[in-house]
């Protein structure tokens, strides 16, 4: 069975604004506030005390940062986890809501160190602004990183042209309106998966007059009006508004100038207990998107089933007001009438869902009587952890206002909320694959440094962990109403079904990869196997060859031995016929001196 948590409900204190005013309320514990009746209330009965408990009281000398870190805090890092939270500011006119939730320039409230902690923890790991786009049904599509350049450029250029045209504007009518720089709060960060990648993205409406308004419509600065928004259910049962400006930032700063200029175009007016009077609820929604890296740890998976989307909104209710006290008339009675209805609307929902789950009765919860209650229907019928926050003005003046407002927050707690869980859907992949691929790629750049080229195609595959999860949760039935078992059973089936298909894929691929590897290794082993036989034949051939030629050569120097010898008995026949060639003309001369002396003497 999923479990339930209570509405937590946290009370804070206005310091007394005056010496003379005088407090109706003591904090006897830090849990406990006691309210003494005085003489002066219209309910005034008795002179008994009354108590209210609530999950924390906060004094009047409190902290804006303690507040924070006690209630909202947990509700960041749920957003972190991908779970979704809300929280409301609560209270009678004048009482401190807006205060608690944005605070002041000296001061951050709620809403401006919410974010410094989101954009402290996800500094590092935030892609690149359009790789996550909203596809106007309140989710989002995950874009290549080449459409998500082009629309960066597409917009880099929009943007230029208007501030451009936003400076003449200035220069010509001086509507500009200065801007309040956001001064970092927190240095805080929490744990977050570093294999994810990151996107924030913001949306600031109101709800005036049952009517709900987009504060970042851009058509506003050509029009000068808000037009009035529809509350839709997208395909798992959350209410949104349809078509609202949803933008995507990527620092607290910007985020909060954001914000700002929605403020400007909020109803705010002067009445008698509030010199700037909210005259509209405001709801300021911090969306995470997040998605896994792919299994080398570099692109972000760009299947939409992975997607994971939370959402924190931050709910500054406008104050009610009793006509007898503020003097309204015309419009801002007609504004009045509008926000008592919209609270007692919420106030009615609260009661009649306590009533079902305390009685186990089945009363039709009245959402759509109200714009209000109807955009956070699917908290209170479905899952999300809702915290509240009723800001008090202890002054003995405002008893008959504060009685009711802190009998009803005190009822609240008694309403029970499906505890989130968390929508990721883990792959499979191997931890630490962010960091891992960092390490690869520095090696890598370093070998190529060194003069090693081949360390260009080096490639890391990290590949999956093959896991389809956790066990099954609890299926044990106490009551006769089973649907949210089987609703956490077909979510956590789902997620089975689509971890399994995405290993399933990825098996496939493996195997289809490793199929064509071993392919290419058969056809070059048979390629090697005709070259061998063909080197094979060949090499015979030589070998033959050198055969016939050693033959010749063996002849050839037999050939030559046989002349070497005939050479050298010639030369020896050619020596002697010189020596007798030598003797004979010896001979000869000798036989010619001779006639020749002869001859003289006769």
């Amino acid at each position: 069975m999923m479990s339930k948590d209570p509405v937590q409900v946290y009370c804070r204190l206005r310091p007394m604004q005056s010496l003379t005013d005088v407090s109706c309320m003591t904090v006897e514990s830090d849990r406990t506030v006691v309210i003494t009746p005085p003489g002066s209330a219209a309910n005034f009965r008795t002179n008994k005390e009354i108590k209210t408990t609530f999950s924390h009281v906060f004094k009047s000398d409190v902290t804006q940062r303690e507040i924070f870190e006690t209630v909202a805090l947990p509700l960041v890092e749920n957003l972190i986890n991908g779970r979704n939270g809300l929280l409301f500011t609560y209270g009678v006119t004048g009482s401190g809501k807006t205060y608690t939730m944005t605070g002041d320039p000296q001061d951050a409230g709620i809403m401006p160190r919410c974010l410094d902690v989101i954009f402290n923890t996800i500094a590092n790991y935030q892609t690149k602004k359009f790789v996550f786009k909203p596809d106007k049904l309140n989710s989002f599509d995950v874009q290549s990183q080449t459409d998500a350049m082009l629309e960066r450029q597409f917009h880099a250029g929009l943007l230029q042209r208007a501030r451009f045209d936003k400076h003449h504007k200035a220069d010509s009518d001086g509507d500009s309106k200065p801007m309040v720089a956001h001064k970092r709060n927190e240095s805080q960060s929490l744990t977050v998966e570093v294999d994810n990648a990151y996107a924030i993205f913001v949306t600031y409406v109101e709800i005036y007059n049952n009517s709900v308004y987009d504060l970042l419509d851009e058509d506003f600065i050509r029009t000068k009006t808000l037009q009035s928004k529809i509350v839709r259910e997208d395909g798992n049962k959350n209410m949104y508004v349809h078509a609202v400006t949803e933008i995507e930032v990527k620092s607290a700063e910007e985020a909060f100038e954001l914000f700002q200029r929605g403020q400007w175009k909020r109803h705010v007016e002067y009445t008698t207990l509030n010199a700037e009077s909210s005259r509209s609820h405001s709801v300021f929604t911090i969306r995470l998107v997040q998605a896994p890296l792919d299994s080398e740890g570099e692109q972000v998976m760009q299947a939409k089933q992975v997607v994971c989307v939370s959402q924190l909104s931050l709910v500054d209710l406008a104050g009610s007001e009793r006509t007898n006290r503020t003097k309204n008339t015309g419009q801002r009675l007609r504004e009045a009438g509008n926000i008592n209805n919209s609270l007692m609307t919420l106030r009615s929902c609260l009661e009649i869902l306590r009533e079902n789950q305390n009685q186990g009765t089945n009363k039709i919860v009245p959402y759509r009587d109200s714009k209000l209650t109807h955009l956070f229907k699917n908290y209170f019928d479905g899952e999300g952890q809702v915290r509240m926050i009723v800001c008090v003005n202890p002054r003995a003046d405002d008893y008959d206002e504060t009685i009711v407002f802190m009998k009803f927050a005190e009822m609240t707690q008694e309403v029970h909320i499906t505890r989130p869980t968390s929508v990721k859907l883990d792959l499979g992949f191997t931890p630490g694959r962010r960091q891992a691929n960092k390490i690869f790629k520095e090696a890598r750049s370093k070998l190529e440094k060194e003069g090693r080229p081949e360390a260009a195609d080096l490639n890391i595959d990290l590949g999956l962990v093959y896991s389809l999860g956790g066990s099954f949760p609890q299926l044990e039935m106490t009551t006769s109403d089973n649907d949210q078992i089987i609703q956490s059973l077909i979510q956590y089936l789902e997620q089975r079904i689509n971890k399994h298909n995405i290993l399933r894929t990825d098996l496939q691929k493996k195997q289809d990869d490793f199929r064509w590897t071993l392919m290419s290794i058969e056809q070059e082993n048979v390629n090697l196997k005709i070259e061998a036989a063909s080197l094979k034949a060949a090499n015979i051939q030589e070998k033959r060859k050198i055969s016939a030629l050693e033959g010749h050569v063996c002849k050839s120097e037999k050939q030559i031995d046989d002349l070497l010898r005939k050479l050298n008995s010639t030369n020896e026949r050619i020596q002697i016929l010189e020596q007798e060639v030598g003797l004979l003309l010896i001979s000869t001369a000798c036989a010619y001196s001779c006639v020749c002396l002869h001859a003289t003497l006769i």
